[in-house]
């Protein structure tokens, strides 16, 4: 994990270097700013504190668009892909950083699964960008080829960088940019062990699909469709919208907090607090392991759902749908969420000291920044440099994971077990 997160910093660190050179901005802008760029691209944040077309050369923005696609995948998942390809297997090591990436359910092989994530976004983002390049022509977009590619591999990258200031909201009415891009967006954060195990089903290499599958799929579908009819019934700013406006705007920004992509259609300035609370709800559940999303991860939060329903059942062990979770699983599902719930609320306490914007404003740029969505309510560019800071340490532990970063920096290799055991009142 160390070395994972060190290999992150250096990237961001390199990439920050890059956009400082005259020649990928357009106007001068301050340090502090190139590096909240680099940390948001390669985290798939998308929270920017400067115009992405409007500071940066082609080259800068080539250089914002790699930075996602290491982002996405994990610089690891490339090195590994590489080595397996000409090698034919993986080397102790390179298995090990491989499996804490991308950790896999048993019945599928970490080189399987490397091999299928890279073979899987290379078809899935140039369909991608054939689509949206359509899309994009016939509503006569400027510069239509660069554009698509871009948002092809933001949206499955689920990163939220846009070309346009206002993000997604000049095509708020279009049906079929909403969709590719929505159809980007949940491809990338369902997570590879889902697209891998469905195809391994389909094609006879196995026999049924994992329990990880079904639970991700599950709890995807149903998170959406929860959040989408309360967004459509009770957002105040959208009632005045048609129908088919109405529904297509929930739609697009419930996926968009779900999947972490960040990208908005409607102002989020605007949206009423309970509608603020609700994007803030599913941003922390945030996409599935193994995919390109952030967020606590949807596995996670159904493993804390089954802790609570065993413990209100008196049950000591976790079940779903007939299969009992690993109680390794289980504790992790805990530590992430208490890590997970730590960083943020010493981020957003560290905010309020530093920063004289309303508190729900900050609580949705932290909950924004920890689980690398990208959506805000306008206060972004208006930070300090301090609150600058906040955030980018937010986007980098939000992409190496909280529970990642604590194993990182604070696992004491030389623990004991204590087999004393004393009871404890909870």
């Amino acid at each position: 994990m160390r070395f994972i997160t060190l290999g992150y910093l250096g990237y961001a660190l390199a990439a920050w270097l890059l956009l400082c050179l005259p020649w990928a901005q357009t106007v001068p802008t301050p340090w502090i700013d190139h590096l909240f760029t680099s940390v948001s691209a390669l985290s798939t944040t998308g929270l920017t504190t400067v115009s992405i077309s409007g500071s940066y050369t082609w080259f800068g923005e080539v250089i914002i668009l790699l930075l996602i696609q290491i982002g996405g995948i994990g610089y690891m998942t490339f090195g590994s892909f590489i080595v397996f390809h000409r090698y034919g297997f993986l080397p102790d090591r390179r298995l090990d950083i491989a499996m804490s990436v991308l950790p896999v359910p048993a019945g599928l092989r970490i080189e399987h699964l490397v091999r299928g994530v890279v073979h899987f976004t290379a078809v899935i983002e140039i369909l991608g960008a054939i689509a949206l390049y359509a899309a994009f022509r016939r509503i006569g977009v400027e510069d239509a080829a660069w554009s698509a590619v871009f948002h092809s591999i933001s949206a499955f990258c689920t990163a939220g960088f846009s070309l346009y200031d206002t993000s997604m909201e000049v095509f708020r009415q279009d049906a079929w940019v909403n969709t590719i891009l929505a159809v980007l967006s949940y491809l990338g954060a369902i997570g590879f062990i889902v697209c891998v195990d469905l195809t391994r089903r389909l094609t006879g290499k196995s026999r049924q699909i994992t329990l990880t599958t079904r639970i991700i799929v599950g709890s995807t579908l149903l998170l959406s469709l929860a959040g989408i009819v309360l967004f459509y019934a009770l957002e105040p700013s959208i009632q005045a919208l048609p129908p088919r406006d109405r529904a297509l705007a929930s739609m697009f920004q419930i996926m968009s907090a779900l999947t972490t992509v960040g990208f908005n259609s409607i102002q989020i300035s605007m949206l009423s607090q309970a509608s603020l609370f609700l994007l803030i709800l599913l941003m922390v559940v945030g996409a599935s392991p193994s995919g390109t999303g952030g967020g606590l991860k949807t596995t996670t939060f159904s493993a804390l759902i089954g802790v609570m329903r065993s413990a209100v059942k008196g049950m000591e062990r976790v079940y779903f749908w007939g299969k009992e979770i690993p109680p390794s699983r289980v504790l992790l599902a805990m530590a992430s969420l208490g890590f997970y719930a730590g960083a943020l609320i010493i981020g957003c306490y560290l905010l309020a000291i530093a920063e004289n914007h309303e508190f729900e404003a900050l609580l949705f740029e932290a909950s924004s920044a920890l689980g690398t969505v990208g959506l805000s309510t306008g206060i972004t560019s208006l930070l300090t440099d301090s609150g600058k800071t906040i955030i980018i340490f937010l986007m980098f532990i939000g992409r190496v994971g909280p529970l990642a970063f604590g194993l990182a920096f604070f696992h004491d290799r030389k623990h004991r077990e204590l087999k004393e055991q004393e009871d404890l009142v909870v």
